[in-house]
């Protein structure tokens, strides 16, 4: 009995055949959670980009809009309505021509005022800022982002990660 115990362990030894079925039982689990990773990875990256993509839409059109001009035009709602969706007028439902799944308009702060800038002419008669004005003044678009993503950032332990984004531009009127 012994003896041919020892007979099938030896030939269970030396046998190569599931070698290959082993490794990729070990290997599987890994390889699979790493594509899974840089698939989460890109999808979070894409989201921001488009994020950031949409708030320089909106900043830029800030920047040449003038409601003093036209007193119709209602600037900061424009301009987070662009951002958000690349159209100044979602029809009421913005959440279907989102950029990006869950970021609204109602998420994006516009600020038209946020910095006047005095134009200063230093001792050589050189401006800072090139303007017909005593001042320049700057629009900033900003906004949050919190990216739930798939489970596996869940599964990791991770959880949502919130991103900020802002772009600013000169105002320009038109």
């Amino acid at each position: 009995m012994l003896a041919a115990l020892g007979s099938i362990l030896r030939r269970f030894g030396l046998e190569e055949r599931g070698a290959v079925l082993v490794e990729m039982t070990l290997i599987t689990p890994l390889m699979i959670s790493l594509s899974a990773g840089v698939f989460e990875f890109g999808n979070l990256l894409h989201q921001k980009l488009l994020i950031e993509a949409g708030l320089n839409d909106g900043a830029r059109y800030a920047a040449r809009c003038n409601q003093t001009f036209n007193t119709a035009l209602d600037c900061a709602t424009y301009a987070a309505n662009i951002a958000a969706t690349g159209t100044y007028n979602c029809g009421g439902n913005c959440s279907i021509a989102s950029r990006v799944t869950s970021w609204l308009p109602n998420a994006i702060t516009v600020n038209l005022n946020y910095r006047v800038i005095p134009v200063t002419t230093d001792v050589d008669g050189l401006q800072n800022y090139k303007s017909s004005s005593s001042n320049v003044r700057v629009v900033q678009l900003s906004t949050s982002f919190t990216y739930t993503g798939t489970s596996l950032l869940n599964y990791l332990g991770l959880g949502p990660i919130t991103f900020s984004a802002a772009h600013e531009e000169r105002y320009m009127g038109w």
